[in-house]
């Protein structure tokens, strides 16, 4: 009765949804201190943002995503006669490539924590394509039932089961929080400063130094003389050519260069301070949005496998999981599962990969044909054999010799002495 008492007794009720819907009505960006309006297409502006948000988009985009039937013992084959296989594999609709849809689908979730897309669906329920939404276009509702309904523009609202919705972390658990607005601060202060180095070289005046006379000599009062100077100056002591001459001033005359102010300075440090909390946004280390500084290349693989872990990962299994609601029916989701395909992410250097692959061969969990697969090659023949160590036999048991494996094994292992003899 309690629970009955929460749903209500209207069929729908609006529900928040962090400023979506009212700023692509209203045109309003998100407040900050620096006083600068931020949009999601504003802050795309800022260089290490746009790296964040396009390093997941892309990155998640190009992964293979596959429709699978589940089969006996653990089995899985690929379910090309589903009709959902062709439109996440091939043309999910009239103009767009797959890689197209998740990459617009991830810089949607990117930049404002949702994305939306219709599905389009055949008589039987099954998904017939998908079309991409707008989120300033797109209302999150709550229904009575407590599920999500969704207004496109000033259309009736539609059921959850017309529209694909992916979403961040929420704090209402229907609308994902916008990390733009969510980091207004941190974002405009980017923003601002952008603008403000802009402004400075556009308005400002900059000089490499002065040549000063002394206080007592009379000065030049004829501006071609003081032209004619500064042009001689600049001919013989300025540019790469004429780095490190020596120069003679007469009549007491004195050059003095002009350093960084200390405020050119601090600009310059904030910029990297604001670059690095971008990056911490969307928990992506520094070496991978092209901040070097601090990277060696004996952690470029550490790195690109927390990246995998920490960054990338936690947006496929949002993706996976909202298909798997959203475009298999009922009936399949117990037959049928969708999964992004992230081993080739997580492949170290040769060296490291030949040596899990020769651990994996010799135990008898690989083999040739397993291993050329995951390298990307065809299989060869007779290259399906798995071996198996004859110390880990039963010890009540010889060795089978009338066994083709058996018999295989025993003649690789005699080739492998016999190599390492002769060496």
């Amino acid at each position: 009765m309690f629970f009955s008492s929460l749903r209500g007794t209207g069929r729908q009720g609006t529900l928040e949804s962090f400023g979506d819907f009212w700023r692509g009505m209203l045109g309003s960006g998100s407040g900050n201190s620096a006083g600068v309006s931020i949009t999601p297409e504003t802050a795309l502006g800022i260089p290490i943002l746009h790296n964040c948000v396009t390093l997941l988009a892309e990155s998640l985009a190009q992964l293979p995503l596959e429709v699978y039937e589940r089969k006996d013992k653990g089995q899985r084959d690929a379910a090309i006669n589903h009709p959902l296989y062709d439109v996440l594999r091939y043309q999910p609709n009239g103009f767009q490539t797959p890689f197209e849809l998740i990459e617009c689908e991830q810089m949607a979730c990117g930049l404002r924590g949702n994305s939306f897309t219709w599905i389009d669906r055949h008589d039987d329920g099954n998904v017939k394509a998908l079309w991409p939404l707008h989120n300033d276009k797109t209302q999150v509702l709550k229904g009575a039932d407590l599920l999500p309904y969704y207004r496109i523009g000033t259309a009736e609202p539609v059921p959850m089961r017309m529209i694909h919705h992916v979403r961040w972390a929420s704090t209402n658990h229907y609308t994902g929080l916008s990390p733009i607005e969510l980091h207004a601060e941190t974002v405009g202060m980017a923003q601002a400063i952008t603008r403000y180095t802009g402004k400075s070289f556009a308005n400002g005046a900059t000089v490499s130094g002065v040549i000063e006379r002394p206080r007592e000599a009379a000065a030049i009062k004829d501006q071609r003389s003081i032209d004619n100077i500064i042009e001689q100056w600049g001919e013989k002591y300025s540019g790469i050519d004429n780095a490190k001459k020596v120069a003679l001033l007469q009549e007491g005359m004195t050059f003095k260069p002009i350093s960084m102010s200390n405020v050119d300075a601090d600009v310059v440090n904030i910029l990297k301070l604001t670059g690095t909390n971008i990056a911490r946004i969307y928990k992506i280390p520094l070496p991978m949005v092209n901040d070097l500084e601090k990277a060696n290349y004996n952690t470029i693989e550490q790195l690109l496998i927390q990246f995998v872990v920490f960054a990338l990962l936690p947006w496929a299994k949002r993706h996976e999981q909202a298909m798997m609601r959203d475009f298999l029916l009922p009936k399949d989701r117990r037959t049928h599962f969708i999964e992004f395909n992230l081993s080739g992410l997580m492949r170290g250097d040769q060296k490291s990969r030949y040596e899990a692959y020769a651990i994996g061969r010799q135990w008898g969990w690989l083999s040739v044909n397993d291993i050329r697969r995951l390298e990307n090659m065809p299989p060869v023949h007779g290259g399906d054999l798995y071996l198996q160590p004859l110390n880990m036999v039963d010890v009540g048991k010889g060795a089978d010799l009338s066994n083709p494996n058996v018999r295989a094994q025993l003649e690789l292992q005699q080739a492998e002495i016999a190599r390492i003899l002769q060496q």
